[in-house]
């Protein structure tokens, strides 16, 4: 089977919803892209059982507290948990490869286990993302959370409900002058969040 075909194609396949862009503010934007993920069950349970998750703690002022989700990073190389994910980061480096310039090459991974588990405002920032613009890419699995983006230098924030195989792309300038959360939430099931990115991002 093709699977960029599948992904990419237009008219897409039936189950694959087309991806939408909505600029942002200061050269950034999203891209979102609907039941994006074929075997989208398949690879949360693979991903649930097989990937070596790890619990982290963090210093916060005074004292260390647990981070609230579990993690695992797929680095350069490394083989990814369900083949599925493999051809995903093919279809988005093909896809995407003349805008950023270069591939997805590592694949973050992070565990949200109910709606307790979130993660703060933040950027990815770490590495080149702290200077370049650059692209992230996620897929979410699971049940749905909302991923919320806000201005760095104040303004309206929006979110993005993320489903089941749902892809959302942050591009352009999004890492530098906007940041995004997964705020918790009072009721919630498993959720995975897997994040490609280029070399140097985090």
């Amino acid at each position: 089977m093709d699977f960029q075909g599948t992904l990419f194609e237009a008219p897409p396949a039936p189950e694959v919803g087309s991806i939408e862009r909505t600029p942002l503010t200061r050269g950034a934007w999203i891209d979102v892209a609907r039941s994006w993920l074929p075997e989208a069950d398949e690879v949360f349970e693979t991903l649930v059982r097989d990937v070596p998750w790890r619990a982290e703690r963090r210093q916060m002022y005074d004292r260390e507290v647990d981070v609230p989700r579990l993690l695992h990073t797929y680095g350069v190389g490394d083989p990814l948990p369900h083949p599925a994910l493999a051809r995903a980061r093919g279809a988005l480096t093909a896809h995407y490869r003349p805008e950023l310039g270069e591939p997805f090459v590592t694949a973050g991974c992070c565990y949200y286990r109910d709606g307790r588990d979130s993660v703060a405002w933040h950027g990815d920032t770490i590495g080149r993302g702290k200077t370049q613009d650059t692209m992230v890419a996620i897929v979410s699995l699971g049940d749905p959370r909302r991923l919320a983006l806000r201005p760095r230098v104040g303004g309206a924030s929006i979110s993005v409900e993320m489903g089941h195989g749902d892809l959302v792309v942050m591009g352009g300038s999004c890492q530098r002058t906007w940041e995004h959360a997964v705020p918790k939430v009072a009721h919630a099931g498993p959720r995975i969040s897997v994040q490609f990115r280029p070399l140097n991002v985090f």
